[in-house]
């Protein structure tokens, strides 16, 4: 299947590790030109060299703190000079307060500006030219596993959830489409972290009564992003798309 992207301008951030890093692979692979946003320098650049190794355009690397305020503005002004506009935002950068964590007022604030409040900043800096896009998008990336206690990081993308599906309508008359991808237990370097072996998987996998009873593959997630980011996906907006393997119970 032609998913119609070849020449688009992708922005991608957290682009150095996990779902982020497997998306921009695959989607230099459709040809889409790149514009990579990560904290890591280094990670950054090994992805570039990647991406040109595997028959990829050299992607623009833009090593910034997506939590600074200043860092959309930052963003859009190199992307525009490369590449004189943009067609898909890929928000990825998140990530959620380590569990036993103690919800201090600091820690509230940090995680709605990391899991809400960039993503949107990121998303109205690049407003007007994803309008001007024949094919604009907007692509959150936003768990949503139900929380089994108080959460920083789910409060926040519960508002992410809401304002993408509001923002979709605001945008939907320029035909740009706006989307959640909530990825459920996904193969990564956090996940790692978090079942170290395959005695501690299992038990969750058990625990949880996962339907197709393993976690989630990088390019599973990388795929659906493509798929929301192509000509293929113009009637699909405002929604929260679960990849989980059947883990959220919930609607």
């Amino acid at each position: 299947m032609d998913l119609e992207i070849a020449g688009r301008v992708a922005v991608i951030t957290g682009a150095t590790a996990g779902i982020g890093r497997t998306t921009a692979g695959v989607l230099a692979a459709e040809g889409v030109r790149l514009a990579l946003v990560g904290r890591r320098s280094e990670e950054l650049d090994k992805l570039g060299a990647e991406i040109v190794a595997a028959g990829g355009e050299e992607p623009l690397l833009i090593p910034a703190d997506v939590t600074d305020a200043a860092t959309p503005g930052r963003v859009r002004a190199q992307v525009e000079e490369a590449f004189g506009g943009l067609d898909i935002l890929v928000n990825n950068a998140g990530g959620a307060e380590p569990l036993g964590t103690v919800l201090t007022e600091e820690v509230w604030q940090q995680q709605f500006v990391f899991n809400f409040h960039q993503k949107r900043w990121m998303a109205e800096a690049f407003e007007d030219l994803l309008i001007a896009s024949p094919q604009g998008r907007v692509i959150n990336m936003a768990v949503a596993l139900e929380p089994s206690g108080r959460s920083a990081a789910m409060s926040a993308l519960a508002a992410l959830h809401l304002w993408s599906k509001g923002y979709a309508r605001y945008l939907g008359p320029h035909s740009v489409t706006v989307n959640c991808v909530s990825p459920g237990r996904i193969e990564s370097e956090q996940l790692s972290k978090m079942f170290p072996d395959d005695e501690s998987r299992n038990a969750f996998i058990k625990k949880s009564d996962l339907p197709l009873g393993r976690f989630g593959f990088k390019e599973e997630a990388a795929d659906l992003i493509a798929f929301l980011a192509s000509a293929r996906s113009s009637y699909i907006t405002g929604q929260a798309i679960s990849i989980d393997g059947g883990l959220s119970r919930h609607i």
